[in-house]
């Protein structure tokens, strides 16, 4: 999976090296970064839409659960006009394991030219004590953890 900062919106790339965002708080935290879409706002139009990605870094602990929500609004700090495009519902803390992948579609704005602004937004229910984050913005899952029992053959 391929991961640059033209499409990241939780964490930081410094080289090589990936730094998450912390999400080791209470009620809502928003992404680090936001992509400026600029003019060519219809991020949902043609046969593929995109996905938010986000990977747990740091297990999350002390909450009861986040929800994943890619959003989009009128400005870069994600704070006026904001419309959730997309969200995973609350996922309990319990599954928030370190190394754990989730996936968002981000829904089409039809007969709208959408906002300017896309970013990502964790509601947390309770405290977090520990837990990071890093999403972006891809097309296709990769799932390259698949398993087969043995003597299987895939063809």
């Amino acid at each position: 999976m391929y991961v640059d900062n033209n499409t990241l919106l939780s964490g930081s790339i410094t080289g090589n090296t990936l730094t998450p965002q912390s999400i080791a708080t209470s009620g809502s935290v928003l992404s680090s970064n936001t992509i400026d879409l600029g003019a060519n706002r219809d991020i949902g139009e043609g046969t593929e839409y995109p996905i938010l990605h986000a990977l747990i870094g740091t297990a999350v602990a002390g909450g009861t659960s986040v929800e994943i929500q890619a959003i989009t609004a009128d400005d870069a700090a994600l704070t006026t006009n904001v419309t959730v495009i997309g969200s995973s519902g609350a996922i309990p803390v319990a599954s928030l394991i370190a190394g754990a992948r989730f996936a968002v579609d981000v829904n089409a704005r039809i007969g709208s030219k959408g906002q300017r602004y896309v970013g990502a937004r964790y509601v947390i229910v309770g405290t977090n004590t520990t837990g990071t984050v890093t999403s972006f913005l891809g097309l296709d899952i990769q799932d390259g953890q698949k398993f087969y029992p043995v003597g299987f053959s895939v063809l």
